[in-house]
Formats: C-alpha cells, sequence, structure tokens
C-alpha cells in the first residue's frame, strides 16, 4: 500500500507528488487521460504565464534551470544574482485586459524584495511543465498510471480507497488534483459553492483569412474582448451569461461570429485546427479536507483564467502542503498541522475567486464596466496602484497569519545570501526546513540539533541579513519565526516545535 494516492497528473499533482517523493513517502499517481500529450498543453494553446511565487517554488526545488529550457528560454527570469539592490520587475501583466507599467513599481515599498535568479514570472507551456514534473517525479520514486478512471471513492478511519473497477487503490491518504471537473470531489462529499457565470471564454488556433484586421495584444472593446498573440492564437470573451461551455464542441461558424461581434469587424475564419471553451464560474470547496481525502488546485477552486492564477494558486496549494502531508505520514506532525493546509490556503483560494470577479465586472461592456474601467486606469496609472497590482499578482502580497511580531513571519522568505554566495534557495533544495543563524556566536545551534532530520542550519553572515538575527523557514520557503539581532532561543524553540512536531532527544 502506498502512504498517498493522488488523482490527476497534472501540474498541482505531480508538483505535490515530488512534494512528497522528495520527502521519502511512497506515492501512487492515477491520471484518467491515457498519455500525458495533447496540442490543448503545447505552444500556443498551452502557454501559461508563471507568477515569481511560482518561479520561486521552482527555483528553491533546483528545477527553474530545466524548466527555463524546457520553455525554450534561454534568458534568466531573475534580476541580476550580483546585483545588491533589488530592480524593478521587467513585467507586471494585465488587471482586466488593461497592461500595467512594470516601471511604475515602487521597488522601495517591497522591504523584503532581494535579488536573486526567482524575481520574476515567466511564460512557459503546460507540456513543458508537466514533462519536466512527471521526469523529476519518476526519479522520485513515484509511480504514475495513465488511463486509469477512478469510478468511486471510500474512505474509513485509517485509511481511502481509489475503485477503479474492479480495482481498489488504497492509501492513508488520497488527494484529489483532478481539476475543475473533479471526480475525488465529488465522490468525496465536498460541498463546492460560488457564483454562476458572466461569459464565455474562447481559445483557438485557427487560420484568418484577414488576421491583419485585429489588432495584436489584449484588446477590450464595447462588446466583449480579444486576444491576438502569435499568428492563429486567439482568445476571446463573450459576455453571454455563459451560454456556451465545454457541453459543446464550438463550430467554425459560431467562433467567427463571435470574433466577429467581439472585434468589430467582419474577418473571416477560414480553418479552425483547434477550439476549446470557458466560462467564468467561479466556485471553492468550503474546506479542502474531508477525513482521509484532501483537494488542491482547480479541485477546490475554479474561476476564470483572467491573469493566469489558477495554475499557480494550484501550485501554491501543492507547495503548502507537500511537507504537511510528509509530515503526518512519517509520524512526527505536530497535532493539527495538516489541518493549517485549508486554514492558509483557502482565503488564498477565496482572494483569486474575487480577483477573478473583479476583472469580469471591470471588463463588462455596458455603461457600468465602461465607467469601473475609467477608475481602474486611473488608478494603475498611479505608482501605488501599480505596486498594489504587483504585489497582488506576483504572489509577493501573501502573508498567512502564523503569529509571531516580526513583519516577515507568514511571509516567502527572501532569497539572503550568504557571505560565500551560497542563497536561501540553494539550501531548501532536499525539501527540508532551515534555519539561517546570522548571530555572532551561532546561538542557535544547539537548540536546532534537536531538529536536525527535519530542517538544516547553517550560521554564518550574509551579505545583506536584512537586520536579522536568525530566520527560520518552512520547508514550503514560508518564514515561520524571524529573530533580530540576538535571537531569542526559547522564541525559536518554541516555532520549531509547532511546526516541525517534538525535537528529537
Amino acid at each position: 500500500m502506498h502512504d498517498v494516492v493522488i488523482v490527476g497528473a497534472g501540474p498541482v499533482g505531480l508538483f505535490l507528488a515530488c512534494e512528497l517523493g522528495l520527502a521519502g513517502c511512497s506515492v501512487l499517481v492515477l491520471e484518467r487521460e491515457p498519455e500525458r500529450h495533447s496540442p490543448f498543453k503545447a505552444m500556443p494553446l498551452g502557454m501559461r504565464g508563471l507568477s515569481a511565487a511560482s518561479v520561486e517554488a521552482f527555483y528553491r526545488r533546483g528545477m527553474l534551470h530545466r524548466l527555463l529550457t524546457a520553455s525554450g528560454d534561454d534568458d534568466d527570469p531573475g534580476t541580476d544574482p550580483d546585483a545588491h539592490e533589488p530592480s524593478a520587475p521587467r513585467g507586471v501583466g494585465h488587471f482586466a485586459g488593461m497592461m500595467l507599467d512594470p516601471a511604475r513599481v515602487d521597488v522601495a515599498a517591497l522591504p523584503y524584495r532581494l535579488p536573486g535568479p526567482a524575481t520574476e514570472g515567466m511564460l512557459t507551456h503546460l507540456e513543458a511543465v508537466e514533462t519536466l514534473l512527471a521526469e523529476q517525479a519518476l526519479r522520485l520514486g513515484v509511480d504514475i498510471r495513465h488511463g486509469v478512471t477512478v469510478s468511486a471513492l471510500t474512505q474509513n478511519k485509517e485509511s481511502a480507497v481509489a475503485h477503479v473497477g474492479e480495482r481498489e487503490y488504497a492509501a492513508p491518504w488520497v488527494v484529489g488534483c483532478d481539476g475543475g471537473r473533479s471526480a475525488v470531489r465529488g465522490l468525496a462529499g465536498f460541498d463546492f459553492v460560488g457564483s454562476k457565470p458572466q461569459l464565455t471564454g474562447y481559445v483557438m488556433h485557427a487560420t484568418v483569412a484577414d488576421s491583419a484586421r485585429l489588432h495584436s495584444g489584449i484588446n477590450l472593446t464595447p462588446t466583449g474582448m480579444y486576444l491576438h498573440l502569435t499568428e492563429g492564437h486567439i482568445g476571446m470573451m463573450d459576455f453571454d451569461g455563459g451560454a456556451f461551455d465545454r457541453s459543446r464542441q464550438p463550430t467554425r461558424d459560431h467562433l467567427q461570429a463571435v470574433l466577429r461581434r467581439v472585434s468589430g469587424t467582419d474577418v473571416t475564419l477560414t480553418d479552425v485546427h483547434l477550439a476549446t471553451s470557458f466560462t467564468d464560474r467561479a466556485m471553492q470547496t468550503t474546506t479542502y479536507r474531508r477525513g482521509r481525502v484532501l483537494l488542491a488546485g482547480d479541485a477546490a477552486h475554479i474561476h476564470s483564467p483572467l491573469g493566469g492564477q489558477g495554475l499557480n494558486t494550484g501550485l501554491g496549494d501543492a507547495m503548502n502542503l507537500g511537507w504537511k502531508l510528509a509530515a503526518t505520514v512519517h509520524g512526527h506532525a505536530p497535532d493539527g498541522l495538516l489541518d493549517t493546509y485549508t486554514r492558509e490556503r483557502h482565503p488564498i483560494g477565496a482572494g483569486v475567486l474575487d480577483w477573478s470577479r473583479a476583472q469580469v465586472a471591470v471588463m463588462r461592456p455596458d455603461p457600468h464596466g465602461q465607467a469601473l474601467q475609467a477608475v481602474v486606469r486611473d488608478l494603475i496609472g498611479t505608482r501605488d496602484g501599480t505596486t498594489y497590482m504587483f504585489q497582488r499578482m506576483s504572489g509577493s502580497a501573501i502573508r498567512y497569519d502564523l503569529g509571531g511580531e516580526h513583519p516577515l513571519t507568514g511571509r516567502s522568505a527572501p532569497d539572503l545570501r550568504l557571505e560565500d554566495g551560497t542563497r536561501l534557495g540553494d539550501l531548501m533544495r532536499d525539501g527540508r526546513g532551515l534555519v539561517l543563524d546570522f548571530s555572532t556566536d551561532a546561538c542557535l545551534r544547539g537548540s536546532a540539533r534537536a531538529w536536525e532530520d527535519r530542517m538544516r542550519y547553517v550560521a554564518g553572515p550574509a551579505r545583506n541579513d536584512l537586520g536579522l538575527g536568525a530566520v527560520l523557514v518552512r520547508p514550503d520557503g514560508v518564514v515561520a519565526w524571524a529573530g533580530e539581532r540576538t535571537p531569542d532561543r526559547a522564541a525559536f524553540e518554541q516555532a520549531a516545535g509547532q511546526w516541525f512536531g517534538a525535537p528529537e532527544i
């Protein structure tokens, strides 16, 4: 019997499998699709944007360079790693189709942003992400099986069982990472609540006879929105109340009619090679755990793809859940650790749903939407407005309520750099927690030894310690505790016990 069965071999399920495999858990991944490759995952339809927080997760596990190569990107997405001061981001993105100017980001308002290899978002595609993660999972001993459809799910106090026809796959834990139409979510009886759709969206790869009539980039119009990137790659949003969803395959005539309506042109689609539709339905489960069954990614929350928040939120779920579930499997998790997964990630998911709803409201092709657009354009034309948007879209605004007085507690750890050039991100590749002790007498060394099987201890001065004496970082990169110039050993030990369980005697 495996320690964990994951249903769904998309990016979220595979990232979670890697986290569990890295921690020494036995993991089985079940995927209903017979093979990983799909034209909807490759470029151009599979193109996705990773936020700085997601890029940081790949960096901290030693996978960033391989991801860049697989994505066809030879440029490091981060700032100059030898720089002493952080620079403005190279790109920010858009809100409701309105592009933001990265030059307006106030870097001084981001006190814990340090230069490093993972301070920027990047463009990739699903096939690159899934291929990389599948290879990593296999190296870690994860068992991945394709063409397997879960038809039933049962559980008791000791285990959960995924039923596939006559076969049963039992484990102490089952995690549903099987997308927006999650079978696990329904079979396990999760409540799924939210708001109805306002629009139908389309993504297609088509041949356009007179494509020069379409403006490039993102275009808000009086009748909707369309996106024209590479030749033949077109996205559209039609405010029809979500009347045309994925239950029907869009025809060439239907797509042409929608494109003409939202673009205000009479362009002609001579051929449609691939097309799919979606809505902005915004739904979330009321909890991410029911007994021995957990959810992550789109299985736990769905919304429109505006701003590319879905994939990034799912990867954040996997990073948050992985180490907590592994500690639970190994028996050294403190009481209630697994419950902090819902407590920390549910508000993040709810915030993303509202972020998506806000963009849809601003994009509505009516007088109310037009009025909102004018207000938002004024706001993002200011330094404070763009900085706020950047913080939300990059993930740098995320802060979990972990208690503690230091303002860094609960945030993603800055990429602190030691005098010998070693970075915090370099020290997190094994998936353990981390203690960086900058105090002159390495005063936490003795205390940290009690948890040496669960965290790495590193002492020495840093090139920029941000005024810290020491910092305790969880395996997901979140600061669990931060001490001033003379660290309080008792406070450190309390935080270590809270997140890493009882010390070894």
